[in-house]
């Protein structure tokens, strides 16, 4: 039935009538687009032969239709049909009158655009691939010549790596029209080329580049000639990325003389050779290192190459006064329409900023060269050219954010310091930029001070009165647009979150008028800002007068309903500010405003806003009257406890710990029973964060109401229980465990609730269930809160509760094993806040259990003695030394204990004195005697001790350790680098002007002959990276090297083991590979300014990327990193790595693969997944052919795009 309703349309489409053909056309059309539409063998000819007889059809309009009809078609009818259409089209186009050629070649790239499955791109490139170049190479027209070319274009660039065995004879014939007449054909062939060159193999892109350089040589050609083959240039290195890279050496100092040697007015062969140069800059970073001082030095020259205008310095010196006036002759300067010269300076520009984003090692050096040029040029006449400056400068400071990031002003050589010595010129420019007439200036004026405000917070704290003549003008000014006072007010914003009040108080004055009138501003988003705005004033200004003003200002917008959301939450948050600084002044304006606040707290999408604004007015030291709403606030946020949305829930909370700490007296005890109820639901090992929350919440209310009973009674009932259920779980630590202590600490304080009671819970909560024991996580914990609770419920409690601990310990029945595990682990805790000397023989009693056969008990023994040790050391560390000496076979656990001791002297730092001399000197001849353990625990316990104790006594200690670097013995060398990995803290310490100057000696460890020698060395820098950048920056350049060779397979360290009926092969350079590659990822986020990510990608990251399991993961992570801090440099290589990651997406476990093998796999299916999530977010990834075909592999895999998209979603 369809099929006779299509043949009666066909009939209609042959119509005289041209209405009727187009209407029978449309009718076509939407049959075609429907899902059901099917053609059978008899009507596939009719349809593909009229619709091609409409495209010739005198009506525009109808042929138009039929040119929209070939998309569905093709998906519609057979590959043999789409391939005959395209074969007609074809011969259209090249041989067919020259009216319907536009229409041949539409209808064409229609049908190519439509092509999916390659068996028909494949069949279509072999019937009009070489129709096409032969209109290329023999049509009499330029018309047709650029017509084929644009169509080849379009096919090459989708499916080019389909025909690979025309490549060659394609090439040649593109080759030879970079010599045409024609400038229109010149350019199409370059880019037909282009989009041919990612599928090209290496010799035939040589050939290319040869080709284009051998003619570039020949210095008579025509200048088009050669503007052409620089642009070819420039073309190829941006299709092929990294794999231009062999051909620099020749192409680099050709375009540098062509553009140094170019004559006066031939700007665009200047322009091509930059651009090319730029390109190479991106695409090429590793093999364009030898050229970049030369770039650099071009781009610097050219970036003020003004032929035709002398521009006379004496500006700078004027007075402000002078350049009001000449703010209209400068409109009507100096214009010529001839002049081309602005391309060479937005070329150059350009190039720069390649340079600045590519190169993060030439930062210092950027400094010093290109910034006073860069500012310097703030004055140029073309305003797209100054924008593309503004821009340039932006990335110097952006890339400075970004190397730079969480470090000090260290040395007068970083960037940070250079940036801050530029900034009064930048002020002084820029000021000069804002007193223009032009929006757009003024717009990329305030960019540039913002993103310096981001990168130096401080910076302009003396030059912010300069500044405001700018804000207000731009505020003010009738002219000014949106953007423009968006741009001001968010400078403003910014400037007064980062400096402090004092700046801001001479300009109060003459910036609130400008701000409050933005307030009233129509546009929503200025309005938006403007309340933010207000919302950093409020905590600046001092003054009365102005509180007035503002608080109506804000009113007016916070009372209105009708706007956007944004302006909504804006007045919200902003009147929260102005109530919690000047409440005391806005005492008759509260009952008008609170009940609004309370109001947008009704309101689903203001509630979250309206939660946080009452918890700024409750944390006010002005203690705000709430009277009038309190109580429907606290009911309102006792709801929200049960809602689904985790970040309301989360504020919720929050808020009300602040209401209950400023007003607890004025809330109702039934209030108090129904937030515990509802605060009680959300504690549980699911979210830790929420449940520190509400234990937070929960103390809080016991300690401020601790004399009312039934808020004791409802804590017991309904929170207790909770908390037993949480406190078993292996997950609970941090925060949330630290508000359990103090939950625990409190609860026995409040109203008649028994220490017993407490106590029995809590212990009974530590006896194995029928599932087996608790972790060890769960039952440190519960040993935690045991120790708390018996020292907030007194000393003679505590004192009852050791004797019952010491009482388990002495019944050694076997069965007792559990009790006694938890009663040691209890001891410790307590001990270690209090001193238990009074305890006769306590130590003798838990050395007794370093006999025990289970293990977890010997280590509970070892944790217990140490930590008694540390409540009072004079007693008990003398005997600790005195048993190691005596006691061989209890050494590992002795150890153990001293490691808790002195952990415990460097993180209580009133401690330090506690340790003497006398002890410190035994403790060291102990721990270098146990240097060469055969035992790696032995060895690692004592290296965490000596590293501990060089934080306490670093001039002792460095010296001995460094005297043991050159150790005979391997162990030795292992156990002093892994020592130096522990004395290496985030926080200051004495040790670190002493480390400054020694680290290298330890770190050069990572030449050593012993591979375990070598992996401690990694690992130290590692931590160094992590905690101490600045110790190893200098010695970077040395020691990076060395670490990427860490990263390699060495074959000497794999072995294979004989296995009886089959062979086990054992790779003794895995854990090596695996540090070495997660210390690459640590100095990526500390020390990105001293590496050059493109010589550790080829080949080192490319070889991870391929190795084991534990290797790939880190790899994975460092090439998210990579792709997010260096995207140039990964987009260069972005074809190689493509392979070994697809072979990893592609890796499928053994057929007979345990449960954990499938799981690892799945994990790093994943890692892998995230990380081409990664590099599919870097612009320009999509030049790479390989890694469009990756991803379009991705995207047809059901599994693997369901895998994709949770990740991406993550």
């Amino acid at each position: 039935m369809a099929n006779l309703n299509i043949t009666n349309i066909l009939e209609k489409m042959t119509g005289k009538d041209k209405d009727y053909r187009y209407m029978a056309t449309s009718d076509l059309l939407s049959e075609l687009n429907k899902e059901s539409f099917k053609a059978d063998q008899d009507l596939e000819p009719k349809l593909t032969s009229t619709v091609l007889q409409q495209l010739e059809d005198a009506s525009g309009d109808v042929s138009g239709l039929a040119v929209k009809c070939l998309a569905p078609l093709v998906k519609k009818v057979g590959e043999d049909k789409v391939v005959d259409m395209t074969n007609k089209l074809c011969d259209k186009l090249i041989n067919g009158k020259e009216q319907h050629r536009d229409t041949a070649s539409i209808a064409l790239k229609t049908i190519i655009a439509e092509v999916m499955t390659p068996s028909l791109a494949e069949k279509i490139l072999v019937c009009i691939a070489p129709q096409l170049i032969k209109g290329v190479n023999t049509a009499k027209g330029a018309e047709i010549k650029c017509e084929c070319l644009d169509i080849l274009g379009d096919v090459l660039h989708r499916f080019g790596n389909l025909i690979t065995k025309d490549h060659e004879y394609m090439l040649t014939a593109l080759l030879s029209q970079l010599g045409s007449n024609q400038a229109s054909v010149r350019k199409k062939s370059v880019s037909c080329i282009a989009s041919l060159a990612p599928s090209l193999s290496d010799d035939l892109l040589a050939k290319a580049t040869l080709q284009v350089v051998q003619l570039l040589k020949n210095r008579s050609a025509k200048s088009d000639i050669t503007r052409t083959n620089i642009q070819m240039i420039g073309s190829l290195s941006r299709s092929v990325g990294y794999r231009f890279g062999p051909h620099l050496a020749e192409t680099v100092p050709l375009l540098i003389s062509y553009c140094t040697s170019a004559s006066e007015n031939d700007e665009e062969l200047r322009e091509y050779s930059l651009q090319a140069l730029e390109s190479f800059m991106l695409r090429c970073p590793r093999d364009i290192s030898p050229y970049c001082e030369v770039i650099l030095n071009l781009a610097l020259e050219y970036v003020s190459y003004d032929p035709n205008f002398t521009d006379s310095m004496e500006e700078d010196t004027d007075e402000e006064g002078q350049e009001e006036e000449d703010d209209d002759e400068s409109a009507n300067e100096y214009t010529d329409d001839e002049d081309a010269s602005w391309k060479v300076r937005r070329a150059s520009a350009k190039c720069l900023s390649a340079i600045i984003v590519s190169r993060p090692e030439m930062l210092s050096k950027l400094y010093l060269e290109a910034c006073p040029k860069l500012i310097e040029r703030f004055r140029e006449r073309e305003e797209n050219v100054k924008m593309d400056i503004f821009n340039t400068f932006i990335e110097l400071l952006r890339q400075t954010g970004n190397v730079t990031k969480g470090q000090g002003d260290i040395d007068e050589s970083s960037p940070r310091w250079l940036l801050k010595q530029e900034v009064p010129k930048v002020v002084k420019s820029i000021n000069r930029q804002l007193r223009e007439k032009s929006i757009k200036t003024k717009v990329g004026a305030f960019s540039v001070l913002k993103e310096l405000v981001v990168v130096l917070p401080d910076c302009l704290a003396d030059h912010f009165g300069s500044l405001v003549p700018g804000i207000e003008k731009a505020l003010n000014d009738k002219s000014s647009t949106s953007n423009l006072k968006i741009e001001a007010l968010v400078f403003t914003r910014l400037v007064m979150a980062s400096h402090s009040p004092s700046v801001f108080h001479p300009y109060i004055k003459a910036l609130s008028a400008p701000i409050l009138s933005a307030i009233g501003d129509r546009y929503y988003k200025v309005t938006a800002e403007a309340l933010r705005v207000c919302g950093e004033l409020a905590s600046a200004v001092d003054f009365k007068p102005y509180i007035g003003p503002i608080y109506n200002a804000i009113l007016g917008r916070l009372a209105n309903q009708d706007q956007d959301q944004e302006v909504k939450e804006c007045a919200i948050s902003c009147m929260s500010l102005v109530v919690s600084t000047f409440g005391d002044g806005l005492q008759r304006e509260l009952p008008a405003c609170l009940p609004i606040l309370v109001d947008r707290m009704g309101n689903e999408i203001t509630r979250l806003t309206a939660v946080k604004a009452f918890s700024v007015i409750a944390n006010s030291p002005l203690r705000i009257d709430l009277s009038c709403v309190l109580d429907h606030v606290v009911s309102e946020l006792t709801a929200f406890l049960r809602k689904a949305n985790r970040a309301l829930r989360q504020a919720t909370l929050g808020t009300l710990n602040s209401l209950v700490v400023t007003y607890g007296g004025q809330i109702g005890s039934s209030s108090y029973e129904t937030i515990i109820a509802e605060l009680s639901t959300l504690i549980s090992d699911m979210d830790l964060h929420m449940t520190a929350l509400a234990l937070e919440l929960c103390c809080t209310i016991m300690v401020d109401r601790k004399s009312i009973q039934n808020v004791g009674l409802a804590v017991r009932n309904k929170v207790l229980p909770q908390a037993l259920i949480l406190i078993r779980s292996a997950l609970l630590q941090g925060q949330a465990l630290q508000a359990l202590q103090r939950f625990f600490a409190s609860l026995v304080q409040s109203a008649n609730t028994s220490f017993d009671a407490l106590l029995d819970s809590l212990i009974s909560a530590a006896k194995p269930s029928q599932s087996g024991g608790l972790a060890k996580q769960a039952l440190s914990s519960i040993a935690k809160c045991v120790a708390v609770l018996c020292l907030a419920a007194g000393d003679q409690k505590c004192a009852a509760t050791i004797e019952m601990l010491k009482g388990i310990l002495k019944d050694d029945s076997a069965s007792n094993s559990a009790k006694q595990h938890m009663a040691l682990l209890c001891l410790g805790e307590i001990g270690r806040r209090k001193d238990l000397s009074n305890h006769v023989h306590i130590e003798n009693i838990v050395i007794e259990s370093f006999q025990s056969p289970f293990e977890e008990i010997k280590s509970a023994a070892s944790y217990a003695l140490g930590n008694i040790a540390v409540g009072n050391l004079s007693k008990y560390l003398p005997f600790i030394l005195d048993q190691i000496d005596n006691q061989q076979k209890k050494q590992y656990l002795l150890l153990h204990s001293l490691k808790e001791v002195i952990v415990r002297q460097t993180v209580d730092h009133n401690g330090q004195s506690e340790l003497q001399d006398s002890n410190i000197e035994k403790i060291l001849a102990l721990l270098f005697n146990h240097c060469e353990s055969e035992e790696e625990g032995v060895r690692n316990v004592v290296a965490e001790c000596l590293g501990k104790i060089a934080l306490i006594e670093p001039k002792k200690l460095i010296p001995a350790l460094k005297v043991r670097t050159s150790s005979p013995a391997a162990n030795t060398r292992a156990t002093v680098a892994i020592a130096i990995k522990y004395s290496i803290v985030e926080r200051p310490e004495k040790i670190d002007e002493i480390m400054y100057s020694e680290i290298s000696t330890f770190l050069m460890l990572i030449k050593d002959s012993d591979r375990h020698v070598r992996r401690a060395a990694v690992l130290a820098l590692s931590t160094a990276a992590h905690n101490k950048p600045n110790l190893i920056k200098g010695l970077l350049p040395e020691l990076l090297p060395l670490l990427y060779d860490q990263t390699v397979i060495k074959q000497e360290l794999v072995r294979t083991v004989d296995l009886g009926p089959f062979k086990h092969v054992v790779d003794d350079g895995l854990e090596l590979r695996k540090a070495a590659f997660e210390c690459v990822d640590t100095l990526l986020d500390s020390c990105l300014d001293q590496m050059n990510p493109s010589s550790f990608i080829v080949p080192f990251l490319l070889s991870g990327l391929g190795d084991h399991y534990d290797v790939k993961m880190p790899c994975h992570l460092i090439l998210s990193k990579l792709a997010d801090k260096c995207p140039s440099a990964v987009l260069a290589v972005l074809d190689s790595i493509v392979e070994p990651i697809e072979k990893t997406i592609s890796h499928k476990p053994k057929g007979d693969a345990v449960k954990q093998e499938v799981d690892r796999n799945e994990d790093m299916i994943r890692s892998a997944l995230r990380a081409i999530s990664s590099l599919s977010r870097i612009s320009g990834s999509d030049y790479s052919m390989r890694f469009k075909n990756l991803m379009n592999k991705i995207v047809s895999t059901p599994a693997l795009a369901e895998k994709y998209n949770s990740v991406r979603s993550e």
